[in-house]
């Protein structure tokens, strides 16, 4: 079996699960460590053209992450798409076992089994906190409905406060941001690097929270560990 994965968690689920299964990923894929395949450039803009030249059983895409036009290139070309939709936690349980059953997992693999029980496991949060979730800036844009991130803090009492706009990641002008009064701010380091000098200040007041992208926004074998380390970053 040889996959491609156009997916930074998914190459990170199916590298763990499959060693020597990858034929390709994009240059974004960073997990797991000195992961050492072909790079086919980034989630929007893949190099169509090479992956079929690596000839791959299947490739493992996402709705959100990866343009229609470039999976339908790859189906037309003859090549098996294989494309997942991760909107909360339990979904991202469901998609990445049919990901690494159709990659050749013959049995479910520890990690996942462990990422369900660390998630099952959480308590009902003691209160609850509104927060804004900037994901990007200049123009500055959030969370908005229906998002796997969204769903990770409420899991953790974190209601997001555009959680009912229409769009999945509405652009909102910073001073609207501003008036909705939340309790904290959520600025993870991808896909915008906000850090302790580059977003932070564009709230003053407010109760920063600076957490890491890859457990927030992921879905793969960090959730095993995310609970912990988001619950740690929330709550410092």
């Amino acid at each position: 079996m040889r996959v491609v994965s156009l997916v930074p968690s998914l190459t990170e689920a199916v590298a763990t699960t499959l060693p020597g299964v990858l034929a390709g990923a994009t240059d974004w894929c960073t997990h797991p460590p000195r992961l050492d395949v072909p790079r086919i450039r980034g989630t929007k803009n893949p190099d169509v053209e090479r992956i079929i030249a690596l000839a791959p059983d299947l490739v493992v895409a996402n709705e959100e992450e990866n343009r229609a036009p470039d999976l339908a290139a790859l189906r037309g070309a003859g090549i098996e798409v294989l494309v997942t939709e991760v909107r909360d936690v339990p979904q991202a349980f469901t998609e990445l076992d049919r990901v690494v059953t159709a990659c050749g997992a013959r049995s479910r693999p520890r990690w996942l089994d462990d990422a369900e029980a660390a998630w099952s496991a959480l308590p009902e949060p003691e209160h609850r906190t509104t927060a804004i979730v900037p994901v990007w800036r200049r123009p500055w844009m959030v969370l908005g409905r229906d998002t796997f991130a969204g769903d990770v803090l409420a899991r953790l009492g974190v209601d997001h406060l555009h959680a009912d706009h229409p769009e999945r990641y509405p652009r909102i002008p910073l001073p609207d941001l501003l008036s909705a009064r939340p309790d904290l701010v959520v600025l993870p380091d991808e896909p915008y690097r906000f850090t302790a000098t580059d977003g932070p200040e564009a709230f003053p007041g407010v109760p920063s929270a600076l957490v890491s992208g890859r457990h927030l926004t992921w879905y793969g074998p960090s959730l095993a560990e995310a609970p912990r380390r988001l619950g740690a970053a929330l709550r410092a």
